[in-house]
């Protein structure tokens, strides 16, 4: 069972929140705040797996809340309606495992908690081709890293990580199982010499495999 724990300061959001993932067998919401230092405080008591975090909170925002909870073992997706680079770039660094605005679909959202929970980094489609499309024409101070050694399979699977698919969308699109694209990924980070995702996602895009 994965136990999620939302925030969000209108409570009609957190009541659709709730509908949506109440309906999915294996997801149990364990608790709702609403006001940043209430999120740290249920945040630390309930050992939730996920939370669902709003970024424009009173108290404290969701930037401050992803600081003060840096020592917390959950996973964080931040869930909001404002999509300017500089909060998603900001909310990653902070350690949120994925960014969502609150017009995704309830099928991606419930993904997205999946995948967040499973350890997989997870960007809606927008934001994933907005934040890398402007990274990648940001001058680098290290060599362009091409993605000439990645298999055609490596490629498949690099484009669809560029769409902001999860691990668990690519394996369904491409009809393979969801461990053989960890493998996928786990060789593609390798061998671009990145460190996560959305670095490999800005290679591409730097390369011009996707654009």
């Amino acid at each position: 069972m994965i136990r999620v724990l939302l925030a969000d300061d209108e409570e009609l959001v957190r009541t659709g929140l709730r509908l949506i993932l109440g309906t999915e067998p294996d997801l149990e919401v364990v608790g709702e705040a609403a006001n940043g230092r209430e999120t740290v405080e249920m945040a630390r008591s309930t050992e939730a797996d996920v939370l669902l975090l709003d970024l424009r909170m009173p108290e404290l925002d969701g930037l401050a809340v992803l600081r003060e909870l840096a020592d917390v073992p959950l996973a964080v997706v931040v869930l909001t309606t404002f999509d300017t680079d500089a909060n998603v770039r900001e909310a990653l660094a902070a350690g949120a495992a994925g960014f969502l605005l609150k017009d995704a679909a309830a099928d991606r959202l419930v993904s997205a908690v999946r995948a967040a929970a499973a350890g997989d980094a997870v960007l809606s489609r927008l934001v994933a081709k907005r934040v890398a499309s402007e990274l990648a024409n940001r001058p680098t101070v290290r060599p362009l890293v091409l993605v000439d050694d990645l298999t055609a399979k490596e490629r498949e699977v690099l484009a669809l990580m560029a769409e902001g698919c999860s691990n668990a969308e690519i394996a369904q699109t491409l009809h393979i199982v969801e461990g053989t694209v960890k493998t996928h990924v786990a060789r593609i980070l390798m061998k671009l010499g990145v460190r996560d995702r959305l670095q490999a996602v800005v290679t591409a895009y730097r390369s011009g495999m996707v654009g």
